[in-house]
């Protein structure tokens, strides 16, 4: 017996799939399941994290709907996954408010946030919130550094306690333990299969989103988000050396490194986040799980707002326009950083987690261990006598 009814129906088809095996050339589900004959929910759990939503399996699938076998692993795996992010979210009494509208609370969090920075700044001071603010501290006239730091700060550090308490307890589900994780091995391969997007080509041709004509665009997408979020990561990292070490204050000129890192991080977390927004509304029905649309949108729509208004800041940022800006963009950045959880976000970490356990498993079968290797030098041995 199985927790949900969507773990029943994976394990059903994981065995019927294990029969087949047609599809093992697809991508990591298929190998790693074909090392079980049994299915527990961790393992389960573990095989939908892994799998990246290509559609390749359902297209090539000789039993997919309409046959009565009823085949449909990127709907089945979706399902499971989706509910993995409500079932591991920490603390778990918050999982429901963003499970039943997480584009709607999301939304209400970022402009609730916005709204409150912005009467703040503008009655401490409304000359210096509705001027000119140019040089460096030009964003701390209007709301000090020490302010801004301790809000984000708390904000950013209680997501990423959220999710570290949500993976252990993925990692746990599954049967892992943190041994794993020190297996530099494991986590590069799974690294360079994560910055690769690896999976996500349907064994070659590419991904199936709305018929059966194969594409890279979801996984252009996908690049451009990924690489989007980290390079307006390292603008913001490299922005807190210049603070702290170099003692220069923002905003810096357009030319030096955290502007033309955010730049281009902005830009790519603009096009690939409406891009997958365009992919999801044009995804054939029966290839995803429509339970989750809220939370998948809340993420991306939140995404795609900070970006933007990160880029219109910067562009209004010598205009008396920047304070009104910069409320709004601090809005939508604590929105997003407190929703981090609770969103799609969280299935990088999970789909990270589980490209290491595949790297292990693959390893450990390919790989002769000492005894392995004994076994198999004995016949040469005797072959040399």
């Amino acid at each position: 017996m199985h927790a949900t009814k969507a773990l029943e129906e994976a394990d059903r088809l994981m065995t019927v799939c294990n029969s087949c095996r047609y599809c093992e050339g697809l991508c990591a589900v298929f190998p790693a399941m074909e090392m079980r004959r049994a299915f527990s929910d961790g393992d389960l759990n573990y095989l939908a994290n892994l799998c990246h939503s290509c559609g390749a399996c359902y297209t090539d699938c000789q039993f997919s709907p309409p046959h009565e076998f009823n085949v449909n692993v990127p709907q089945t795996l979706a399902k499971v996954r989706n509910d993995t992010y409500r079932f591991y979210a920490w603390p778990r009494m918050l999982a429901p408010l963003f499970e039943r509208n997480g584009l709607a609370i999301s939304l209400i969090a970022a402009l609730s946030v916005g709204v409150f920075f912005f009467g703040l700044m503008a009655i401490n001071d409304p000359a210096v919130m509705f001027g000119v603010q140019t040089g460096p501290g030009a964003f701390y006239r209007i709301m000090s550094h020490n302010a801004m730091a301790g809000v984000f700060g708390a904000a950013f550090f209680y997501a990423i306690a959220a999710m570290i308490m949500g993976f252990r307890m993925f990692w746990r589900d599954i049967g892992e333990t943190r041994e794993t994780l020190t297996n530099g091995v494991s986590v590069w391969q799974a690294m360079k299969d994560t910055m690769a997007l690896r999976y996500l080509d349907g064994g070659g041709p590419g991904c199936f989103n709305e018929d059966d004509r194969p594409s890279d665009r979801r996984r252009l997408f996908h690049h451009l988000t990924f690489y989007g979020f980290f390079l307006c990561l390292a603008a913001t990292s490299t922005a807190t050396l210049y603070h702290y070490l170099l003692g220069m204050q923002a905003p810096y000129p357009w030319y030096d490194l955290p502007v033309v890192l955010g730049t281009l991080g902005g830009i790519g977390l603009v096009i690939g986040p409406a891009g997958l927004m365009w992919a999801k509304f044009k995804r054939d029905p029966a290839l995803r799980d429509e339970n989750g649309r809220s939370m998948e949108m809340a993420f991306i729509v939140m995404l795609f707002l900070v970006s933007l208004t990160g880029l219109l800041l910067l562009v209004l940022r010598a205009t008396p326009a920047m304070g009104t800006m910069l409320a709004l963009h601090m809005g939508f950045v604590f929105g997003f950083f407190i929703t981090m959880p609770y969103s799609k976000f969280v299935h990088g970490i999970y789909r990270f987690g589980a490209l290491v356990r595949y790297a292990k498993e693959r390893r450990s079968l390919h790989e002769p261990t000492p005894s392995k290797a004994k076994a198999l030098a004995v016949p040469d041995a005797k072959a040399g006598a």
